[in-house]
């Protein structure tokens, strides 16, 4: 199902590269993943850097973030098919979702380091590519994840199937309230708000809540650099996380079901 970036033909695997009829070859790394970036730049210098992408990865393997992987995992239980993990990050939840027998599973991103740590948890089939233009066949999967991340409406619909369902998470209203507590005096809440479609209807809501303790300081700025609100918080209110220890939070997810 996975096509040329540059020719648009069926790519085939044969030993260990991805190759079209038009001649274009793409080699597998050796963790099993394959770059279908196009582009001039270096996938290293695209998406999170090899810092951000192994903070991340340590973070989510502590299983903060559990509830919502168990709370995908319970939905596709029972389910089959091809499922595409948008956006995929360092694989925490992609893999995760390829222990599932029903499903054949593959996960994207931007960032050649977050794929190449998916890939090392294994399960699933990783690729590096752009949301902007995911290359792979029209109509070829039953499901796609999109968690926190940018919505592409055009490229999400191209890629499902015919009746195919779309899961897209958000942060819940109260998600993280207890890092924002201590960061602001006036703590906001997130608005819940979920993407709005033509191609796609909304057919349910889930919410998902729990109680985290942040157990080091490093774990702390971990969560806190995962969020949009990072890059608009003053390096003075940044300041007020510096001897925080432990930090107990509510964690809360909204996942929106959508079926094309």
């Amino acid at each position: 199902m996975l096509i040329c970036p540059v020719c648009g033909n069926p790519l085939v695997l044969e030993e260990k590269t991805w190759q079209c009829g038009g001649g274009h070859r793409f080699d597998m790394a050796r963790e099993g993943y394959v770059n279908l970036l196009r582009t001039n730049k270096s996938g290293d210098k695209m998406g999170d850097d090899k810092l951000a992408a192994r903070s991340r990865r340590d973070l989510l393997n502590k299983g903060y973030y559990a509830p919502l992987k168990d709370g995908l995992l319970a939905y596709f239980q029972e389910k089959t098919g091809n499922l595409l993990d948008i956006c995929c990050g360092e694989g925490y939840y992609t893999s995760a979702m390829a222990t599932l027998p029903g499903l054949r599973v593959w996960g994207f991103d931007i960032s050649k380091e977050m794929v190449r740590l998916g890939a090392k948890r294994g399960g699933a089939g990783y690729f590096v590519a752009n949301m902007a233009s995911i290359p792979v066949a029209d109509g070829s999967f039953d499901y796609c994840t999109h968690l926190f991340a940018p919505f592409n409406e055009k490229e999400f619909c191209r890629v499902l199937k015919p009746g195919g369902k779309l899961l897209t998470v958000v942060p819940g209203r109260h998600h993280l309230w207890g890092l924002k507590e201590a960061l602001y005096d006036t703590p906001y809440e997130n608005d819940e708000k979920l993407p709005e479609t033509e191609s796609l209807r909304l057919l349910e809501t889930r919410k998902i809540s729990a109680t985290v303790t942040l157990q080091t300081p490093e774990d702390i700025e971990a969560v806190f650099h995962m969020t949009p609100y990072y890059f608009r918080t003053s390096p003075a209110d940044k300041a007020k996380l510096n001897g925080i220890e432990t930090l107990e939070t509510p964690i809360e997810f909204v996942i929106g079901i959508y079926k094309k």
